[in-house]
């Protein structure tokens, strides 16, 4: 007799190995239900460790900051079927706790794996990256991650007056891992932290419809903090800020040299692919948006437009198709 096949009987209100449970009084016949066993994800992660072309690639993040990412790798390779998952349900992810985003990672990536079995995952959120990665890694062994770590090695390396700056969520600039960063790739490098919920909000709620004064106002404020700081070297840190890039570029000027992750997360993805001999047809597919427990489906499908996604809808639940928000 296998291993797996010496289970002691079955009581009720036990959970079998197929994924039945026997209920009912003692002395009468017990009724079998159906049931969703951990080891449903265990058998569905073995089942997808050969790739195929039509598993999609998923960028996660709590609301609109996957966007960067995802455009930049579309620059260089537009083969691939992509899905981007706001998680408006949890945002924003920089005011709550390692253990919570934790708990919501691990719960949002497990039904986002049964219901797409993604080839690869892209933790497009600083914070989330910092905060639950390995625990995503730890838990899903058979699904490549990319995380989005905040830019501090190239920062420090560049940096002449030995003093950058990292701006983000409260969550990943309180993250012992900058510190971590730092003290590993420039010891002798000061590192200054911000955080800024407010900019963060900005780009969720008002990006869309903010006219170009207005994305310089908001961003200003802190290129003058950092400079009066003493840096020459500004990490955004939040994959948010990226869509104001333009604009902190255009008010940093020669002074002040802006990082960020993008290109990194980007020739990551592309090594995954091609380690994973992963390669299509030349086929423009246009990226999918779904929302997470948002319901203004309007503002969603302007955003799709404006960026020439397609908007796929606003869900409470991946794994039950009817329960749309």
């Amino acid at each position: 007799m296998k291993a797996w096949q010496k289970n002691p009987p079955i009581q009720k209100g036990q959970t079998s190995a197929t994924g039945l449970a026997l209920t009912g009084k003692k002395g009468t016949q017990l009724r079998i239900i159906k049931t969703q066993p951990a080891k449903r994800l265990k058998r569905h992660l073995m089942s997808s460790l050969n790739k195929t072309e039509e598993q999609p690639i998923i960028f996660l993040d709590s609301g609109i900051g996957s966007i960067p990412y995802v455009n930049h790798f579309r620059s260089v390779n537009n083969k691939e079927k992509i899905i981007l998952i706001a998680d408006r349900e949890n945002f924003p992810y920089g005011s709550k706790s390692k253990e919570d985003l934790i708990k919501i990672s691990l719960s949002l990536t497990e039904e986002l794996i049964l219901s797409y079995n993604p080839k690869i995952i892209i933790v497009a959120c600083n914070t989330a990256s910092v905060s639950a990665l390995d625990a995503l890694r730890e838990k899903f062994p058979s699904v490549p991650f990319v995380g989005t770590v905040p830019a501090v090695k190239p920062a420090v390396l560049f940096s002449k007056k030995r003093c950058i700056g990292v701006l983000g969520t409260r969550r990943t600039v309180e993250d012992p891992y900058i510190q971590e960063l730092n003290l590993e790739h420039g010891p002798d490098c000061s590192i200054i932290t911000r955080a800024s919920p407010e900019l963060v909000d900005f780009v969720e709620h008002r990006w869309l419809t903010a006219d170009k004064n207005e994305k310089l106002s908001a961003v200003k404020p802190w290129i003058d903090i950092f400079k009066d700081s003493g840096i020459d070297a500004l990490v955004l840190s939040c994959t948010h800020f990226l869509l104001l890039r333009e604009e902190f570029n255009f008010l940093a000027k020669d002074n002040l040299a802006i990082f960020d992750s993008i290109d990194g997360v980007v020739n990551r993805i592309e090594s995954l692919l091609q380690a994973n001999q992963s390669t299509k047809e030349n086929i423009n597919q246009l990226p999918s948006l779904i929302v997470r427990g948002e319901t203004d489906s309007p503002y969603w499908e302007k955003l799709c437009s404006h960026f020439n996604y397609e908007f796929l809808g606003c869900k409470k639940s991946f794994l039950d198709p009817e329960k749309d928000a």
